[in-house]
């Protein structure tokens, strides 16, 4: 099966998740498309954020026959994954489950911090797929709304960002028996060493991106929809806002300078 892989996020937090399918996977082509002129998602309502990510889904099955959707985007998958699953055709993976997993494989205490979106957090969808997992998981989860727009505006090293970080953080270090902490949203990641310098080097950090990855090799293997061309993939990026600011960001993340168009999808 050459038909390509489709990756979706409300911005460039995704590339995290792309980031690491393409180096466990790197015969696979992917096709990712951000809603960057949209972003964040975490304050909208529920079915606007569902109305958005099937406007990412049908541009994708309409311009490029994807075999199977990962959607990157942690408010998106909380808003929408059960019923994009259902409506699909093709294998839909999300990044909560598997982020729950990766936790609880690393975590003593089982006291686990989770911090997103606002809509993740209202959505209590990691609280449940943790529990599901271990009930004797303790949870505490924090909305840090400050966090996406730094990544968006490609302002994630600066002494400000990490004071905004800092102080945002700070709610949760009452939780002394706290071992792990979910970075539930895909755009976190980018500012990984300044929530790492936040919260203490004893804490663990947790990047659904590596677990996800895992359960896309899986799922193409077993449903033997693997890359049969040997030729070498070439990714594809779009973004519905700045090209330049995608490019600008994932130079930083991918390791190369990804050719990013900017596409309308309202319509599709």
């Amino acid at each position: 099966m050459n038909q390509p892989i489709g990756v979706i996020d409300s911005g460039v937090g995704g590339l995290t998740v792309a980031r690491e399918i393409m180096r466990q996977l790197p015969k696979e082509k992917i096709v990712y498309l951000g809603d960057n002129q949209r972003c964040p998602y975490g304050p909208r309502p529920v079915e606007e954020v569902r109305s958005y990510t099937w406007q990412m889904i049908r541009y994708l099955l309409k311009h490029h026959s994807i075999k199977m959707l990962v959607i990157a985007c942690n408010t998106a998958t909380a808003a929408a994954y059960e019923q994009i699953k259902k409506e699909l055709n093709i294998p839909v993976i999300g990044v909560i489950r598997p982020g729950a997993r990766s936790a609880l494989k690393v975590s003593r205490s089982y006291h686990i911090g989770v911090i997103g979106t606002f809509g993740t957090i209202k959505s209590n969808a990691y609280q449940q797929a943790l529990l599901d997992i271990n009930n004797e998981s303790v949870i505490n989860s924090l909305a840090c709304p400050e966090f996406v727009p730094l990544v968006e505006a490609n302002n994630f090293s600066s002494p400000e960002a990490y004071q905004t970080v800092a102080e945002r953080l700070n709610i949760l270090k009452s939780d002394a028996q706290m071992d792990t902490l979910i970075l539930g949203c895909t755009h976190y990641p980018i500012l990984r060493p300044l929530i790492q310098k936040a919260m203490g080097s004893a804490i663990k950090l947790i990047d659904s991106g590596e677990e996800t990855a895992l359960e896309v090799s899986t799922v193409l293997y077993h449903k033997n929809l693997t890359r049969k061309d040997r030729s070498q993939p070439v990714h594809q990026f779009y973004t519905t806002g700045s090209a330049q600011m995608m490019e600008a960001i994932g130079g930083q993340l991918l390791g190369y300078k990804p050719e990013v168009r900017t596409v309308r999808i309202d319509m599709e």
